[in-house]
Protein backbone atom coordinates (compact mmCIF):
# COMPACT_ATOMS: atom_id res chain seq x y z
CA UNK A 1 0.00 0.00 0.00
CA UNK A 2 1.53 3.30 -1.05
CA UNK A 3 2.27 6.01 1.52
CA UNK A 4 0.42 9.30 1.08
CA UNK A 5 2.67 12.00 -0.32
CA UNK A 6 3.52 14.57 2.38
CA UNK A 7 4.64 17.96 1.16
CA UNK A 8 6.65 20.36 3.25
CA UNK A 9 5.36 23.93 3.17
CA UNK A 10 7.87 26.35 1.72
CA UNK A 11 8.30 29.94 2.58
CA UNK A 12 7.92 32.26 -0.38
CA UNK A 13 11.15 33.28 -2.02
CA UNK A 14 12.25 36.87 -2.41
CA UNK A 15 15.52 38.44 -3.38
CA UNK A 16 17.99 39.87 -0.90
CA UNK A 17 17.62 43.25 -2.59
CA UNK A 18 13.89 43.22 -2.03
CA UNK A 19 14.44 42.22 1.61
CA UNK A 20 16.75 45.20 2.12
CA UNK A 21 14.09 47.51 0.66
CA UNK A 22 11.56 46.04 3.10
CA UNK A 23 13.95 46.57 6.01
CA UNK A 24 14.48 50.22 5.05
CA UNK A 25 10.73 50.71 4.71
CA UNK A 26 10.19 49.25 8.18
CA UNK A 27 12.78 51.66 9.61
CA UNK A 28 10.85 54.58 8.12
CA UNK A 29 7.60 53.07 9.36
CA UNK A 30 8.86 53.35 12.93
CA UNK A 31 8.60 57.15 12.62
CA UNK A 32 4.88 56.79 13.30
CA UNK A 33 5.19 55.47 16.88
CA UNK A 34 8.19 57.80 17.35
CA UNK A 35 5.80 60.71 16.77
CA UNK A 36 3.65 59.49 19.67
CA UNK A 37 6.71 59.36 21.92
CA UNK A 38 7.52 62.91 20.81
CA UNK A 39 4.02 64.08 21.75
CA UNK A 40 4.42 62.47 25.18
CA UNK A 41 7.69 64.34 25.75
CA UNK A 42 6.02 67.55 24.64
CA UNK A 43 3.15 66.96 27.06
CA UNK A 44 5.51 66.33 29.98
CA UNK A 45 7.54 69.40 29.05
CA UNK A 46 4.41 71.57 29.04
CA UNK A 47 3.47 70.15 32.42
CA UNK A 48 6.92 71.10 33.74
CA UNK A 49 6.44 74.65 32.40
CA UNK A 50 3.09 74.84 34.17
CA UNK A 51 4.64 73.76 37.45
CA UNK A 52 7.43 76.33 37.03
CA UNK A 53 4.82 79.02 36.41
CA UNK A 54 2.79 77.93 39.45
CA UNK A 55 5.77 77.96 41.79
CA UNK A 56 7.11 81.16 40.25
CA UNK A 57 3.72 82.80 40.77
CA UNK A 58 4.08 82.38 44.53
CA UNK A 59 7.52 84.06 44.69
CA UNK A 60 7.08 86.78 42.09
CA UNK A 61 8.03 85.02 38.86
CA UNK A 62 10.53 86.59 36.44
CA UNK A 63 11.48 90.00 37.84
CA UNK A 64 12.63 93.10 35.96
CA UNK A 65 13.89 96.08 37.96
CA UNK A 66 14.11 99.78 37.18
CA UNK A 67 16.48 102.00 39.16
CA UNK A 68 15.69 105.50 40.45
CA UNK A 69 14.25 107.95 37.94
CA UNK A 70 12.63 111.32 38.51
CA UNK A 71 8.96 111.77 37.58
CA UNK A 72 7.53 115.30 37.44
CA UNK A 73 3.83 115.94 36.73
CA UNK A 74 3.04 118.62 34.19
CA UNK A 75 -0.01 120.37 32.84
CA UNK A 76 -0.66 122.01 29.48
CA UNK A 77 -3.21 124.81 29.94
CA UNK A 78 -6.39 124.68 27.95
CA UNK A 79 -6.76 126.64 24.74
CA UNK A 80 -9.67 127.38 22.47
CA UNK A 81 -8.91 124.21 20.50
CA UNK A 82 -7.75 121.86 23.26
CA UNK A 83 -8.75 121.01 26.78
CA UNK A 84 -6.28 120.97 29.64
CA UNK A 85 -3.79 118.12 29.33
CA UNK A 86 -1.99 116.36 32.15
CA UNK A 87 1.08 114.17 31.93
CA UNK A 88 4.28 113.03 33.61
CA UNK A 89 7.76 114.09 32.58
CA UNK A 90 10.56 111.58 33.28
CA UNK A 91 14.21 112.44 33.81
CA UNK A 92 16.84 109.68 33.91
CA UNK A 93 20.04 109.97 35.98
CA UNK A 94 23.20 111.06 34.23
CA UNK A 95 25.05 108.09 35.74
CA UNK A 96 23.70 104.99 37.41
CA UNK A 97 24.93 101.80 39.00
CA UNK A 98 23.06 98.61 39.86
CA UNK A 99 24.56 95.82 42.00
CA UNK A 100 22.40 92.71 42.42
CA UNK A 101 23.32 89.73 44.58
CA UNK A 102 21.20 86.56 44.36
CA UNK A 103 20.90 83.39 46.39
CA UNK A 104 19.04 80.47 44.87
CA UNK A 105 17.25 77.42 46.15
CA UNK A 106 15.52 74.59 44.31
CA UNK A 107 11.92 73.91 45.22
CA UNK A 108 10.27 70.60 44.39
CA UNK A 109 6.74 70.05 43.17
CA UNK A 110 6.03 66.38 42.44
CA UNK A 111 8.78 65.26 40.01
CA UNK A 112 9.68 68.79 38.96
CA UNK A 113 12.39 71.13 40.26
CA UNK A 114 12.08 74.90 40.14
CA UNK A 115 15.00 77.25 40.92
CA UNK A 116 13.88 80.35 42.85
CA UNK A 117 16.05 83.21 44.04
CA UNK A 118 16.31 85.96 46.65
CA UNK A 119 17.89 89.14 45.43
CA UNK A 120 19.48 92.11 47.19
CA UNK A 121 19.32 95.06 44.82
CA UNK A 122 21.32 98.25 45.35
CA UNK A 123 21.00 101.28 43.08
CA UNK A 124 23.09 104.43 42.88
CA UNK A 125 22.00 107.33 40.72
CA UNK A 126 23.57 110.73 40.02
CA UNK A 127 21.17 113.35 38.64
CA UNK A 128 22.00 116.61 36.93
CA UNK A 129 18.91 118.68 36.22
CA UNK A 130 20.77 121.40 34.33
CA UNK A 131 18.67 122.35 31.29
CA UNK A 132 15.65 120.24 32.37
CA UNK A 133 13.14 120.18 30.78
CA UNK A 134 14.65 119.97 27.31
CA UNK A 135 12.02 117.82 25.59
CA UNK A 136 8.80 118.77 27.35
CA UNK A 137 5.65 119.26 25.24
CA UNK A 138 4.95 122.81 24.10
CA UNK A 139 3.50 125.06 26.82
CA UNK A 140 3.91 122.32 29.47
CA UNK A 141 4.26 123.59 33.03
CA UNK A 142 6.13 121.23 35.37
CA UNK A 143 4.84 120.88 38.93
CA UNK A 144 8.10 120.40 40.86
CA UNK A 145 6.22 120.30 44.18
CA UNK A 146 4.72 116.91 43.26
CA UNK A 147 7.89 115.39 41.80
CA UNK A 148 8.63 111.79 42.84
CA UNK A 149 11.56 109.43 42.74
CA UNK A 150 10.43 106.15 41.18
CA UNK A 151 11.83 102.65 41.23
CA UNK A 152 10.11 99.71 39.56
CA UNK A 153 9.69 95.94 39.76
CA UNK A 154 7.61 93.45 37.81
CA UNK A 155 5.74 91.82 40.69
CA UNK A 156 5.34 93.53 44.07
CA UNK A 157 4.44 90.20 45.68
CA UNK A 158 8.12 89.31 45.55
CA UNK A 159 9.06 92.16 47.93
CA UNK A 160 10.70 90.82 51.07
CA UNK A 161 11.14 94.15 52.87
CA UNK A 162 10.38 97.83 52.45
CA UNK A 163 12.14 99.65 49.62
CA UNK A 164 14.27 102.47 50.97
CA UNK A 165 15.63 105.51 49.15
CA UNK A 166 18.33 107.82 50.44
CA UNK A 167 18.83 111.31 49.03
CA UNK A 168 21.28 113.57 50.80
CA UNK A 169 20.86 112.91 54.50
CA UNK A 170 17.25 111.81 54.24
CA UNK A 171 16.04 108.21 53.96
CA UNK A 172 12.49 107.48 52.89
CA UNK A 173 10.43 104.32 52.66
CA UNK A 174 8.85 104.01 49.25
CA UNK A 175 5.12 103.51 48.82
CA UNK A 176 3.03 102.84 45.72
CA UNK A 177 3.71 105.77 43.38
CA UNK A 178 1.06 108.42 42.84
CA UNK A 179 2.20 110.35 39.77
CA UNK A 180 2.82 107.19 37.69
CA UNK A 181 1.63 103.78 38.89
CA UNK A 182 2.86 101.43 36.14
CA UNK A 183 4.23 101.09 32.62
CA UNK A 184 4.46 98.36 30.03
CA UNK A 185 7.95 97.53 28.80
CA UNK A 186 8.64 95.50 25.66
CA UNK A 187 11.62 93.23 26.27
CA UNK A 188 14.35 92.61 23.71
CA UNK A 189 13.99 88.80 23.90
CA UNK A 190 10.27 89.01 23.17
CA UNK A 191 7.15 89.55 25.20
CA UNK A 192 6.19 92.34 27.56
CA UNK A 193 6.46 92.97 31.26
CA UNK A 194 4.41 95.31 33.40
CA UNK A 195 6.45 97.42 35.80
CA UNK A 196 4.87 98.53 39.07
CA UNK A 197 6.32 101.78 40.43
CA UNK A 198 7.12 102.73 44.01
CA UNK A 199 7.72 106.36 44.85
CA UNK A 200 8.99 108.88 47.38
CA UNK A 201 8.54 112.67 47.34
CA UNK A 202 11.38 114.48 45.58
CA UNK A 203 10.41 118.15 45.94
CA UNK A 204 12.94 118.79 48.74
CA UNK A 205 15.83 117.45 46.63
CA UNK A 206 14.88 117.82 42.97
CA UNK A 207 15.10 121.46 41.98
CA UNK A 208 15.68 122.97 38.52
CA UNK A 209 19.37 122.96 37.49
CA UNK A 210 20.40 121.07 40.67
CA UNK A 211 22.77 118.05 40.81
CA UNK A 212 22.22 115.40 43.51
CA UNK A 213 22.74 111.71 44.26
CA UNK A 214 20.15 109.09 45.17
CA UNK A 215 20.59 105.54 46.52
CA UNK A 216 17.91 102.85 46.69
CA UNK A 217 17.83 99.35 48.19
CA UNK A 218 15.30 96.57 47.74
CA UNK A 219 14.97 92.83 48.46
CA UNK A 220 12.85 90.70 46.12
CA UNK A 221 12.24 87.04 45.38
CA UNK A 222 11.57 85.63 41.94
CA UNK A 223 11.94 82.63 39.67
CA UNK A 224 13.39 81.74 36.27
CA UNK A 225 14.83 85.14 35.29
CA UNK A 226 16.07 88.39 36.72
CA UNK A 227 16.73 91.52 34.66
CA UNK A 228 17.56 95.17 35.22
CA UNK A 229 16.94 98.06 32.84
CA UNK A 230 19.62 100.58 31.90
CA UNK A 231 17.93 103.32 33.92
CA UNK A 232 20.62 106.02 33.50
CA UNK A 233 22.21 107.70 30.53
CA UNK A 234 25.34 105.69 31.38
CA UNK A 235 24.68 102.58 33.46
CA UNK A 236 27.02 100.08 35.14
CA UNK A 237 25.43 96.75 36.11
CA UNK A 238 26.87 93.97 38.26
CA UNK A 239 25.10 90.63 38.75
CA UNK A 240 26.34 88.09 41.29
CA UNK A 241 24.89 84.79 42.43
CA UNK A 242 25.52 81.27 43.67
CA UNK A 243 23.79 79.52 40.74
CA UNK A 244 26.49 77.45 38.95
CA UNK A 245 25.06 77.50 35.40
CA UNK A 246 23.39 80.83 34.62
CA UNK A 247 22.19 81.96 31.23
CA UNK A 248 23.03 85.61 30.55
CA UNK A 249 20.53 87.60 28.54
CA UNK A 250 20.43 91.01 26.92
CA UNK A 251 21.47 92.95 23.88
CA UNK A 252 24.78 94.07 25.37
CA UNK A 253 27.99 92.06 25.73
CA UNK A 254 29.25 91.74 29.29
CA UNK A 255 32.46 93.55 30.21
CA UNK A 256 33.58 90.73 32.52
CA UNK A 257 32.12 87.32 33.22
CA UNK A 258 33.09 84.54 35.61
CA UNK A 259 31.18 81.29 36.09
CA UNK A 260 32.22 78.32 38.25
CA UNK A 261 30.73 75.73 40.59
CA UNK A 262 30.42 78.33 43.35
CA UNK A 263 28.39 80.77 41.25
CA UNK A 264 28.77 83.63 38.82
CA UNK A 265 29.76 87.27 38.54
CA UNK A 266 29.16 89.44 35.48
CA UNK A 267 29.41 93.15 34.77
CA UNK A 268 28.09 95.39 32.00
CA UNK A 269 28.65 98.99 31.05
CA UNK A 270 25.98 100.62 28.89
CA UNK A 271 26.98 104.08 27.63
CA UNK A 272 24.41 106.64 26.59
CA UNK A 273 25.13 106.24 22.87
CA UNK A 274 24.52 102.48 23.09
CA UNK A 275 21.39 102.75 25.22
CA UNK A 276 19.52 104.45 22.40
CA UNK A 277 16.95 106.13 24.66
CA UNK A 278 16.74 109.87 25.27
CA UNK A 279 17.84 111.33 28.60
CA UNK A 280 14.37 112.73 29.37
CA UNK A 281 10.88 112.84 27.96
CA UNK A 282 7.25 112.04 28.61
CA UNK A 283 6.41 108.87 30.54
CA UNK A 284 6.11 106.85 27.33
CA UNK A 285 9.90 106.91 27.17
CA UNK A 286 10.07 104.25 29.91
CA UNK A 287 8.56 101.65 27.57
CA UNK A 288 11.59 102.07 25.30
CA UNK A 289 13.93 100.77 27.99
CA UNK A 290 12.93 97.18 27.25
CA UNK A 291 15.65 96.94 24.62
CA UNK A 292 18.24 97.70 27.32
CA UNK A 293 17.26 94.89 29.70
CA UNK A 294 20.22 92.89 30.98
CA UNK A 295 19.71 89.83 33.07
CA UNK A 296 20.33 86.24 33.98
CA UNK A 297 18.16 83.13 33.71
CA UNK A 298 18.35 80.39 36.31
CA UNK A 299 18.22 77.19 34.28
CA UNK A 300 19.18 73.57 34.73
CA UNK A 301 22.47 72.69 33.05
CA UNK A 302 20.91 69.74 31.24
CA UNK A 303 17.14 69.93 31.02
CA UNK A 304 15.84 66.36 30.88
CA UNK A 305 13.04 67.07 28.40
CA UNK A 306 15.30 69.02 26.09
CA UNK A 307 17.93 66.26 26.15
CA UNK A 308 15.39 63.48 25.51
CA UNK A 309 13.89 65.51 22.65
CA UNK A 310 17.33 65.91 21.09
CA UNK A 311 17.96 62.17 21.36
CA UNK A 312 14.59 61.41 19.73
CA UNK A 313 15.63 63.46 16.69
CA UNK A 314 18.13 60.70 15.91
CA UNK A 315 15.58 57.90 16.38
CA UNK A 316 15.00 56.96 12.73
CA UNK A 317 18.71 57.14 11.98
CA UNK A 318 19.67 54.76 14.77
CA UNK A 319 16.73 52.42 14.26
CA UNK A 320 17.88 52.17 10.65
CA UNK A 321 21.43 51.32 11.72
CA UNK A 322 20.20 48.58 14.06
CA UNK A 323 18.01 47.18 11.29
CA UNK A 324 20.99 47.20 8.91
CA UNK A 325 23.01 45.34 11.53
CA UNK A 326 20.32 42.67 11.78
CA UNK A 327 20.21 42.49 7.98
CA UNK A 328 23.97 41.90 7.85
CA UNK A 329 23.66 39.16 10.47
CA UNK A 330 20.88 37.69 8.34
CA UNK A 331 23.12 37.69 5.27
CA UNK A 332 26.14 36.23 7.08
CA UNK A 333 24.26 33.57 9.03
CA UNK A 334 21.85 32.48 6.30
CA UNK A 335 18.98 32.71 8.81
CA UNK A 336 15.82 34.50 7.78
CA UNK A 337 14.42 37.28 9.96
CA UNK A 338 10.72 37.96 9.66
CA UNK A 339 9.55 41.60 9.24
CA UNK A 340 7.59 41.18 12.48
CA UNK A 341 10.88 40.54 14.26
CA UNK A 342 12.33 43.74 12.83
CA UNK A 343 9.28 45.59 14.13
CA UNK A 344 9.81 44.10 17.61
CA UNK A 345 13.39 45.36 17.57
CA UNK A 346 12.19 48.81 16.50
CA UNK A 347 9.55 48.90 19.25
CA UNK A 348 12.23 47.94 21.79
CA UNK A 349 14.27 50.94 20.65
CA UNK A 350 11.27 53.25 20.99
CA UNK A 351 10.63 51.92 24.49
CA UNK A 352 14.21 53.06 25.20
CA UNK A 353 12.99 56.66 24.90
CA UNK A 354 10.09 56.00 27.27
CA UNK A 355 12.52 54.53 29.81
CA UNK A 356 14.87 57.45 29.30
CA UNK A 357 12.11 60.01 29.84
CA UNK A 358 10.54 58.37 32.88
CA UNK A 359 13.86 57.82 34.67
CA UNK A 360 15.35 61.20 33.69
CA UNK A 361 12.49 62.97 35.46
CA UNK A 362 13.72 61.41 38.69
CA UNK A 363 17.50 61.10 38.60
CA UNK A 364 18.67 63.31 35.72
CA UNK A 365 19.61 62.58 32.14
CA UNK A 366 23.09 61.04 32.32
CA UNK A 367 22.40 58.11 34.65
CA UNK A 368 18.97 57.53 33.13
CA UNK A 369 20.58 57.26 29.68
CA UNK A 370 23.01 54.67 31.03
CA UNK A 371 20.23 52.59 32.60
CA UNK A 372 17.92 52.76 29.58
CA UNK A 373 20.76 52.08 27.13
CA UNK A 374 22.07 49.06 29.07
CA UNK A 375 18.57 47.59 29.26
CA UNK A 376 17.81 48.19 25.56
CA UNK A 377 21.19 47.06 24.23
CA UNK A 378 21.04 43.95 26.41
CA UNK A 379 17.57 43.08 25.10
CA UNK A 380 18.17 43.57 21.37
CA UNK A 381 21.58 41.86 21.61
CA UNK A 382 20.09 38.85 23.37
CA UNK A 383 17.33 38.81 20.77
CA UNK A 384 19.97 38.66 18.03
CA UNK A 385 21.48 35.61 19.73
CA UNK A 386 18.08 33.94 19.91
CA UNK A 387 17.17 34.69 16.28
CA UNK A 388 20.48 33.61 14.76
CA UNK A 389 20.93 30.60 17.07
CA UNK A 390 24.41 31.51 18.19
CA UNK A 391 26.07 33.20 21.12
CA UNK A 392 28.63 34.77 18.80
CA UNK A 393 25.91 36.77 17.05
CA UNK A 394 24.64 37.99 20.40
CA UNK A 395 28.15 39.12 21.34
CA UNK A 396 28.65 40.81 17.96
CA UNK A 397 25.32 42.58 18.39
CA UNK A 398 26.29 43.61 21.93
CA UNK A 399 29.53 45.19 20.67
CA UNK A 400 27.84 46.90 17.71
CA UNK A 401 24.83 48.22 19.59
CA UNK A 402 26.89 49.36 22.58
CA UNK A 403 29.02 51.42 20.21
CA UNK A 404 25.88 52.75 18.56
CA UNK A 405 24.29 53.94 21.80
CA UNK A 406 27.59 55.37 22.95
CA UNK A 407 27.57 57.36 19.72
CA UNK A 408 24.07 58.64 20.53
CA UNK A 409 25.31 59.91 23.89
CA UNK A 410 28.36 61.56 22.35
CA UNK A 411 26.16 63.33 19.78
CA UNK A 412 23.91 64.63 22.54
CA UNK A 413 26.85 66.00 24.48
CA UNK A 414 28.49 67.60 21.46
CA UNK A 415 27.07 70.98 20.56
CA UNK A 416 28.96 72.45 17.63
CA UNK A 417 30.46 69.16 16.41
CA UNK A 418 27.31 66.99 16.55
CA UNK A 419 26.48 67.37 12.85
CA UNK A 420 30.04 66.56 11.77
CA UNK A 421 30.28 63.47 13.98
CA UNK A 422 26.83 62.28 12.91
CA UNK A 423 27.68 62.70 9.23
CA UNK A 424 30.97 60.80 9.60
CA UNK A 425 29.23 58.01 11.52
CA UNK A 426 26.54 57.74 8.84
CA UNK A 427 29.17 57.54 6.13
CA UNK A 428 31.07 54.85 8.04
CA UNK A 429 27.89 52.81 8.57
CA UNK A 430 26.95 52.88 4.88
CA UNK A 431 30.54 52.05 3.92
CA UNK A 432 30.46 49.03 6.26
CA UNK A 433 27.23 47.75 4.71
CA UNK A 434 28.69 48.15 1.22
CA UNK A 435 31.86 46.30 2.23
CA UNK A 436 30.18 43.33 3.87
CA UNK A 437 27.71 42.95 0.99
CA UNK A 438 30.23 43.50 -1.82
CA UNK A 439 30.08 39.84 -2.99
CA UNK A 440 26.34 39.43 -2.50
CA UNK A 441 24.09 38.39 -5.34
CA UNK A 442 21.19 40.73 -4.67
CA UNK A 443 18.95 38.69 -6.95
CA UNK A 444 19.59 35.52 -4.95
CA UNK A 445 16.68 34.06 -3.05
CA UNK A 446 16.56 34.39 0.71
CA UNK A 447 14.28 31.34 0.96
CA UNK A 448 15.21 28.64 3.49
CA UNK A 449 13.22 25.67 4.75
CA UNK A 450 13.62 25.68 8.51
CA UNK A 451 10.96 22.98 8.96
CA UNK A 452 12.64 20.56 6.53
CA UNK A 453 16.08 21.24 7.99
CA UNK A 454 14.77 20.46 11.44
CA UNK A 455 13.31 17.13 10.23
CA UNK A 456 16.59 16.17 8.60
CA UNK A 457 18.48 16.95 11.76
CA UNK A 458 16.06 14.89 13.78
CA UNK A 459 16.43 11.94 11.32
CA UNK A 460 20.22 12.04 11.56
CA UNK A 461 19.94 11.98 15.32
Amino acid sequence: MSQPLVTTPKLPSRSMGLKLIVVCFLALLMTIPAAFVWSLIDDRSHRADEVIAEVGHTVGGPQTFLGPVLAIPYVIPATKLKATEHGVYVVFPANGEAVINTKTEVRHRSLFKVPVYRSDVAFKASFDLTGVPADAPDNAVLDWSRAEFLVGATDARGAQSDITLTAGEKTATLTPATVLQSATVKLEQGGETQLTFFGAPAHDIAQPNAPFDVNAAMKFTGAQRLAVLAFAKTTAITLKGDWPHPGFEGAFLSSTQSVNDQGFTATWSVPFIARGVAAEGTCDIISQLGRTAIGVSFVELADAYQSVTRSLKYAVFFIGLVFLSYFLFEVISGQRVHPAQYILVGVAQLVFYLLLLSIAERIGFDFSFLIAAVATVGLISAYAGWIFHGRRYGLRALAAFSSLYALIYVLLRLEDQALLVGAVASFAAIAAVMYFTRHMDWYASTAVLPLKNAEDAAGQA
